[in-house]
């Protein structure tokens, strides 16, 4: 028979608030945007009142770690699923103020209403109206008593029963000492078992990441700083999206505000880019990555706990160096210098805009190179056109997509050991041979998803290069991208369609063009044989139909840019099978171009 792994232990909603309170558990969203709407705290304190059930909650116990002075300290319980009931209880019940998703802290008032027995979330009316106790917390003050409340309420409202009224508060009260099951994991699971674990018993069967548990553990420090870190790790990922919310941490949160933290993310508010913006998950297998050379981030909670990996112990010693090294981490990630240094990677590699980025993890890990590349004393230029080069190949190979903390940890601890520069440049070369190039993508490039990462490293080659739109005479690609351009399809989709092709078919990526919407609209649905021919008229005085080129060379350039056969200005218009054979090798060698120019001359644009 297997060991049981946790225990089941009903405890009443006061002793588990004290425990809150007291710290013994860390319930770190109370320090995170609070996500129920106010109707849901209203519906929590109603179940209780009919003495529903509510669910459990299941809390994790940290391993005990050895302190410094030879003694050992028990670990707190970490709340793992019940986060949000219990800080709705917090809130409603104790009165403490929740943070909300505009990092604006409120108090969440809960009205009761002792003759009706119904609860409501309280509004400018209930408050005028005395019928309603328009605050709950305030039957659970400590200073609370009971009689002088209903007398009170007896007083405002004299057609109420003083008896009844009495009885009703008396149940009311009387909330906090029901019963919820608290299931209590072994402390010596490990982060995957938890994991698993969550996920069998939480009935919404939400995910449970290793980044969430990595975000606890922070959130519940208070001895190295983790809940000034936790802050600094929301803060950011929040400013990087909604810049206009630093003057309300500012005003909310004065304790961050004075942190050397809030320093170093002001600049955000000047910024208004997306091309890179990461969340919480982002940052720590960035930062934890680049300064431990440790991909995944069960280490990190392992490390942060104080494990010591040879001897299966912790140590305190271990936890605070963690914290220290993350701290470190986490600063360098938020560094403007490098996080701009990073988008600009990117756009110099033809990457313009957000709709360009297809994985995020591979802009992870390219941070991560950028990252250890300044910690070698990489020159700028080398490091620059490295970390672009690493960036296409990561997406053309889907090097990141699969498992991608595997992924990273067999990198980083591969540049640990062979160095940057000579590890990165072996593996873009084995990756990327010649066969690639000629066999494998284009086969890749058979596909009708217009978010596949090969289309993207297209369109971001023909950015890079510099190709003008598709039959445009001055508008070029990056600017198409950066106005949400027209996909034009070479070979119109009616006329395709009137051929009995199917839309997977009809939609390939090879059949794509990016065109100005009045050339799109030109075209129509007019066949290749009809438009192509019209094109030469049109560039031997006939009349312009087709954009603004009138030049035949011109516009022979204009197709290659598109890696299009010029033939099919010739009358040469192949079925159209094997015009989209042709055109992905073409592609293909598009891409294979700008990579190889990206090799000697990435900073050409700064």
């Amino acid at each position: 028979m297997s060991t049981q792994r946790y225990s089941v232990t009903p405890h009443p909603i006061e002793t588990l608030l004290t425990w809150v309170k007291s710290g013994e558990i860390a319930i770190p969203e109370i320090q995170r945007p609070f996500v129920w709407e106010s109707t849901k705290v209203r519906n929590l304190l109603d179940s209780l009142y009919q003495g529903y059930p509510v669910g459990y909650l299941i809390a994790w116990r940290n391993p005990t770690v050895k302190l410094k002075d030879g003694t050992s300290s028990a670990g707190k319980r970490i709340l793992i699923d019940g986060q949000q009931r219990v800080t709705a209880l917090m809130a409603g019940l104790l009165g403490r103020e929740v943070l909300t998703k505009d990092y604006e802290t409120i108090r969440i008032r809960i009205a009761f209403h002792p003759q009706t027995e119904k609860f409501e979330v309280a509004n400018p009316a209930i408050r005028k109206d005395v019928a309603w106790i328009e605050d709950v917390a305030a039957v659970f003050a400590p200073e609370a008593d009971l009689i002088e409340l209903t007398e009170d309420y007896v007083a405002k409202n004299p057609a109420a029963d003083r008896k009844q009224v009495g009885k009703v508060l008396q149940r009311l009260g009387k909330i906090i000492n029901n019963h919820v099951g608290l299931i209590e994991l072994a402390e010596d699971l490990d982060i995957e078992t938890v994991t698993e674990i969550f996920i069998r018993v939480n009935s919404a069967g939400a995910e449970l990441s290793q980044a969430d548990f990595a975000m606890s553990k922070i959130a519940a420090n208070e001895t190295y700083g983790g809940n000034m870190l936790r802050k600094a790790i929301d803060y950011f990922c929040h400013l990087a999206v909604a810049p206009e919310f630093l003057g309300r941490i500012e005003k909310g949160d004065k304790a961050f505000a004075a942190s050397e933290f809030f320093q170093q993310m002001r600049w955000l508010k000047d910024v208004n880019d997306d091309i890179y913006d990461p969340t919480y998950t982002d940052m720590l297998r960035v930062a934890f990555t680049a300064e431990f050379g440790r991909g995944k981030l069960a280490d990190l909670v392992a490390l942060l706990s104080g494990r010591n990996f040879e001897t299966r112990q912790y140590e305190d010693a271990i936890a605070e160096a963690s914290f220290a090294r993350l701290k470190q981490g986490i600063l360098r990630f938020i560094n403007k210098t490098h996080f701009d240094r990073i988008t600009m990677i990117l756009r110099s590699a033809g990457f313009v805009t957000s709709d360009l980025i297809g994985g995020q993890n591979a802009v992870n890990f390219a941070y991560i190179l950028y990252l250890r590349g300044r910690a070698e004393n990489v020159p700028a230029a080398d490091l620059e056109r490295l970390v672009g080069r690493w960036y296409v190949m990561s997406i053309l190979r889907g090097r990141y997509s699969g498992s991608p903390e595997t992924a990273f940890d067999v990198d980083i601890r591969q540049v640990e050991a062979r160095g940057l520069v000579a590890y990165a440049d072996s593996v873009i070369e084995t990756e990327l041979p010649t066969s690639f190039w000629t066999g494998m993508l284009p086969q890749l490039m058979d596909t009708s998803s217009g978010q596949s990462p090969y289309f993207l490293a297209y369109k971001a080659a023909q950015a890079k290069l510099g190709d003008k739109g598709f039959l445009s005479r001055d508008i070029t690609v990056q600017a198409l991208l950066m106005n949400r351009s027209d996909v034009h399809h070479v070979y119109p989709r009616n006329h395709l369609k009137k051929q009995g092709l199917s839309k997977g078919r009809y939609n390939q990526i090879a059949n794509f063009v990016l065109a100005q919407s009045e050339i799109n609209i030109a075209i129509s649905d007019n066949p290749p044989e009809q438009y192509f021919q019209e094109l030469i008229k049109q560039c031997n005085g006939g009349k312009r139909k087709y954009g603004g080129i009138t030049e035949e060379k011109d516009l022979r350039a204009n197709l290659e840019m598109h890696c299009i056969p010029t033939a099919m200005l010739d009358g040469k218009i192949p079925a159209f099978d094997d015009f989209l054979e042709e055109r992905r090798k073409l592609m293909a060698q598009k891409i294979k171009t700008w990579l190889d120019r990206k090799s000697t001359c990435l900073n050409s644009s700064h």
